[in-house]
């Protein structure tokens, strides 16, 4: 077995909201794979439950440095795990919303000490998917325009964006695993 502090072990879904990434998640941990939830999503749940200042809808700023501290610490506490680990979102999407926010050049900055498997799968676009909820509160032309922002974030930092096709969840996650024994 390899430990997965080779960067080839630690895969990325991204993309779109509401483009079916935690149920594919969902799924991967249920065939024994090692997961690791979106940080924005325990974010939101944390900060429903508390102050509130680090909403998204609220200050995405702080939003954003929150979900890059969570994503650094999960990353950092994934590195001694032997096997594939797939992340809901990565360090890279936190810092593609701090650019956002700010203008801050921190995809360049962050991006480049965030190690991934070179291939990153990405939800596309599925508005038949697509529901509002009390931590998804933005509307699907905002999570396009986010969709938007991460294929050219990783693909400015030398990543291969793979499009994940609307199948069911199981057929997505026979595709993802595929793609990795390749």
């Amino acid at each position: 077995m390899q430990s997965v502090s080779d960067a080839s072990q630690h895969i990325v879904l991204s993309g779109c909201s509401g483009g079916g990434k935690s149920t594919l998640l969902v799924e991967l941990a249920r065939r024994g794979y090692e997961t690791v939830a979106e940080p924005g999503r325990r974010i939101v749940e944390d900060e429903l439950s508390g102050s509130g200042d680090a909403l998204p809808w609220v200050d995405l700023a702080a939003f954003a440095r929150r979900a890059i501290a969570l994503a650094r610490h999960d990353r950092a506490a994934h590195a001694a795990q032997y096997g594939p680990v797939f992340y809901d979102r990565s360090l890279i999407d936190a810092a593609a919303a701090l650019e956002y926010a700010t203008g801050e050049p921190a995809v360049r900055a962050l991006g480049s000490r965030a190690q991934y498997h070179r291939q990153v799968f990405m939800a596309p676009p599925w508005p038949e998917l697509f529901a509002r909820d009390d931590a998804r509160r933005h509307d699907l032309d905002s999570a396009v325009a986010e969709y938007q922002r991460l294929l050219s974030a990783y693909g400015s930092l030398g990543y291969q964006t793979i499009l994940l096709p609307k199948i069911s969840v199981s057929e997505r996650a026979d595709f993802v695993l595929s793609h990795l024994e390749q």
